[in-house]
Order: C-alpha cells, then structure tokens, then sequence
C-alpha cells in the first residue's frame, strides 16, 4: 500500500535537463521509477536518454502531465524560479509537487502556501530528499525514488520513517535494512521554516497506512512541528514510533544547518521536543546511531 506514491506513479521532472536534475532523473530511472516526462520551458520536444530510457521533455507542466499521464512532479529548478515551478504544479492539478530545491526565499514560499490553500495539490518541502517507496526488488529496485535519496539502502518492509534531515533519514533507512527490517515510504519533509506537509501530516497517513506497522520520526530545533505531532500521536496512532531530535547542543538564537533549525524566543529546544516526544508515548533515540534498535526495542523485535 505504501503512503504517496507507489511503484506505478508516474513522475515527471522539473529542471531534468540541468546537471542536477539530470543526474537524479538517471539515478531514478536506475531505480525503476517509472519517470515518463521532463519540463524545461523552451526544450520541448526533446528527449533525456539514459540507459535504453527515453524520456520526453515538454515546456510546462500541464502539457507534460497531459501528454504522460504524469501526476507527480521532482522539482529541480533554481531558487529564483522554483515557486513559480510549484505553482505550475498545482495549476496542472498534479496529485503531489516535491521541492528538492534548496534556497528558496521564504517570502517565495509564503507566496505559494498562500496560493496553494484549498489546492488538491500536496506540496512535499522544499529544501528535501524528496522520499522512496522501495519495491521488490533486490536493493528495491522497482520501487518509486522521488529526489536526492540513494535508492540502494531501502528495503520493502513495514516501516514508515518521516524526517525533517535528509541525512538523518538515510541513516534511519540503512539501519533498518542492515537488521532485516524494510520500509513502506520514507519521506523527508525537508527543513525550511516554510514547508508544504509537516510531520503531522505524514504521521495521519501512515497511522491510516494497514502497510505500516511502525515509525521513526526524526525531528530538530525550530519550531514546534515535532510537538504537534507528538500530541496528536499519543491521543491516535497505536503504531510504535520512535523519535529523534537534533540539536540537543545547540546554542539558542544560532541557525544550525537547516534554515528553520533555529531556538527562537525560547521555542523550538530539542529539550521542550523531547520532553513533547516522550509524554506522548514516544520512544526517544539518545543518538542517531540507535535510531532503529530504539524502535524496534519499542515495537518487541529486540
């Protein structure tokens, strides 16, 4: 079942025909996404060819999605022009847009949450890894990549791990699968103060998932995502989750890493999202290194 996407989705590529764009889209069709259209305004009627593939490439969206049947987009387009990329999205009535784009200004990304309310369109990030639905393959191949993640790690399994680091989420994954245990979707929501689907939001659709059985959550500083969903979990979800939160050093007032990893007016601590975590139930990984053996210790397979 899987949550987003499955390995039938059909997926387009805004930007494929730049560096970055066109790695991934290779990476994806490697993985055996099924990758059916391009967008680059002004090189319509090209095609991408990688290894026996041979994708068109459209100049928007709604004529991609028309032409292919595609309902996903994996944005790769420059900071300066990405907002406008994942209006054209929602514009096309694609099902779902994921922002791997890193940079946007936030006064952008204002503009697009307000012209996408009460759009039919979910927006994953930006700033993301994008997320995977393995298949059944072996090293998953068959399954759905959608962005940067390295598709080789997965497994097909029961777990849903939902992450604001994309780094952090492989790790998670390769944890998993290094102790036999496979994952239904992983999704990195990304980490800008201004994204499209919260934690909250991938928690709902994995509670309601028969496919999972289980989660990680993997959190940081900033903000107060991980503690709404932290509330909503321990009145709702039934699963086992297991939880993680970045930046326990951090000095208030300092941006770590990701531009919403940041204490603010004394909101935001790993300690008050821990403190969250732990009262509803959910099971708190010290470090990044026991992020799995903590669920499964949780879940009864330790």
């Amino acid at each position: 079942m899987a949550i987003l996407v499955t390995p039938q989705t059909r997926i387009l590529v805004q930007g494929i025909t730049g560096s970055f764009g066109a790695k991934h889209a290779q990476l994806s069709l490697d993985y055996g996404t099924q990758l059916v259209a391009g967008v680059t305004p002004g090189k319509g009627g090209q095609f991408f060819e990688h290894n026996g593939h041979k994708v068109p490439v459209f100049d928007t969206v709604e004529e991609a999605a028309r032409e292919t049947g595609a309902t996903v987009s994996a944005v790769f387009v420059p900071p300066p022009f990405a907002a406008d990329a994942i209006l054209e999205c929602a514009d096309a009535g694609l099902a779902l847009v994921v922002a791997i784009t890193e940079g946007i200004p936030i006064n952008d990304m204002i503009r697009v949450k307000h012209k996408m309310r009460g759009s039919s369109t979910r927006l994953i990030g930006p700033n993301c890894p994008g997320l995977v639905t393995p298949g059944e393959g072996e090293h998953s191949h068959g399954g759905c990549r959608i962005g940067i993640a390295p598709g080789y790690i997965h497994k097909k399994g029961n777990v849903g791990v939902v992450s604001r680091s994309g780094t952090l989420t492989y790790e998670a994954v390769f944890q998993l699968t290094s102790r036999g245990y496979g994952q239904s979707t992983c999704v990195g929501i990304g980490g800008d103060p201004v994204n499209g689907t919260s934690h909250l939001d991938v928690l709902k659709m994995f509670n309601e998932d028969p496919e999972t059985e289980a989660i990680i959550m993997i959190g940081e500083i900033g903000g107060t995502a991980e503690e709404e969903a932290a509330a909503w979990a321990g009145a709702h979800c039934k699963k086992p989750i297991a939880g993680f939160i970045a930046g326990t050093t951090a000095p208030p007032g300092r941006r770590m890493g990701h531009a919403g990893a940041i204490v603010s007016g004394g909101q935001g601590t790993a300690a008050g999202k821990i403190a969250a975590l732990e009262a509803a139930g959910i099971a708190i990984a010290d470090t990044p290194s026991v992020m799995a053996e903590t669920l499964l210790r949780k879940w009864g397979k330790l």
